[in-house]
């Protein structure tokens, strides 16, 4: 007897139930539905910033009551009441701050929402234009960047990973299906690409972009999303390469070319589908990469945005310790114990961290979920 191949309606349900055990799998793994959780909330935050009143381009200076010096603070900048520790709160809504640094204002702990105050996870002092930042009154609201960056860090993200995975899908499955030189010229221009360290390579196209006269915010975000998917398409491409040499070699796709269906056809309906589940792994993976990738590269110093300090998480997170050399130089010439803001380290580098092992564990859950070994 020979099976009928399901068409119409019956196509439909037969993925349907196919997705169904997917998730029946994918829930019985506890990480990964923590991973999920973590990501739904990230998800939340993501439509949230998009109503958050606070600009998306570049962080807000605010400025302390308590003594800032003249021509540091805008006239037009928001305000905070602070007041030095040891001495009496001008009144209700008022932060306290350390002696001798009155632009380091503590997240306010409260377990009412009502009572979080316009700081609820603290300042963040960043260097000025000087080198220095302590003892001048300004800081930056770190709620506002990391909640304003949630959005800049995943669009970027995804959009990198997005793009990348489809150019590497689409060259991969071309290598691995037509072979001969068509994949021996794609493999070397692919080996050339990963002999290059990826940050380099991204530093030097940004540099080159510039030089060319691209400039401005959104530029720059192109610029720079442009450089990592140059550094991202070649992983891809080495991962649907192998799948589908396998692929090829199955007994549907000598069948479909017997009927007389062309390489096109047998490209978008039977290598493609076929070798796609691993890209969905190694996507997982890497979304929780970029953020990482663009803090490392901060930390290098390298200035790949327009400011140096805009709401995305690893502009935010290296920015939180460059304040750390100019404070100790600060404390060597004043009496009194010397303070190290440890929240506005802390916040970002959680905010990194969680997304980053969110996306792992939920590419571990759906490794296994997809793997056909562990389904049976």
């Amino acid at each position: 007897m020979i099976a009928q191949v399901p068409t119409g309606r019956g196509r439909w349900r037969a993925r349907l139930d196919d997705l169904k055990r997917t998730w029946y799998f994918f829930r019985r793994n506890t990480l990964a539905m923590v991973g999920l959780a973590i990501l739904l909330f990230f998800a939340a935050v993501f439509i949230y910033g998009y109503v958050y009143p606070a600009p998306s381009t570049s962080a807000v200076n605010y400025c302390a009551t308590d003594g800032p010096p003249p021509g540091l603070c805008s006239p037009t900048a928001p305000i905070v009441c602070t007041y030095p520790q040891g001495s009496a709160s001008p009144g209700p809504g008022c932060y306290q701050t350390p002696a001798n640094f009155n632009n380091f204002i503590p997240p306010t702990f409260s377990l009412s929402p009502l009572a979080l105050g316009p700081l609820p996870f603290g300042s963040l002092v960043a260097p000025d234009a000087g080198g220095t930042a302590v003892d001048q009154g300004h800081f930056f609201n770190l709620y506002d960047l990391l909640v304003k960056g949630t959005d800049w860090s995943i669009t970027i993200s995804v959009s990198i990973v997005v793009t990348g995975a489809v150019i590497g899908l689409v060259l991969g499955a071309m290598a691995g299906y037509y072979g001969g030189l068509i994949d021996e010229v794609l493999m070397r221009l692919t080996d050339i690409f990963l002999s290059i360290p990826g940050i380099l390579l991204i530093i030097v196209i940004v540099i080159a972009g510039r030089e060319v006269g691209i400039g401005g915010f959104t530029d720059d975000v192109i610029l720079v999303t442009l450089a990592f998917i140059v550094t991202w398409w070649p992983t891809y491409t080495r991962i649907v390469r192998s799948q589908s040499l396998v692929v090829r070699e199955q007994k549907y796709v000598e069948a479909a070319r017997a009927s007389g269906a062309g390489n096109g056809r047998i490209l978008r309906k039977h290598v493609i589908p076929n070798s796609v589940f691993p890209v969905f792994i190694q996507m997982s993976l890497d979304v929780g990469t970029v953020p990482l990738v663009l803090a490392a590269i901060a930390y290098l110093g390298f200035i790949i945005f327009p400011s140096q300090l805009i709401p995305e998480w690893g502009s935010v997170a290296a920015a939180s310790t460059d304040v750390i050399p100019s404070l100790f130089q600060y404390c060597s010439t004043v009496s009194g114990a010397c303070v190290i803001p440890w929240w506005q380290i802390l916040f970002p580098g959680i905010a990194l961290f969680l997304f980053a092992i969110s996306v792992n564990l939920l590419a571990d859950g759906l490794r296994d979920a997809l793997d056909p070994r562990l389904r049976r």
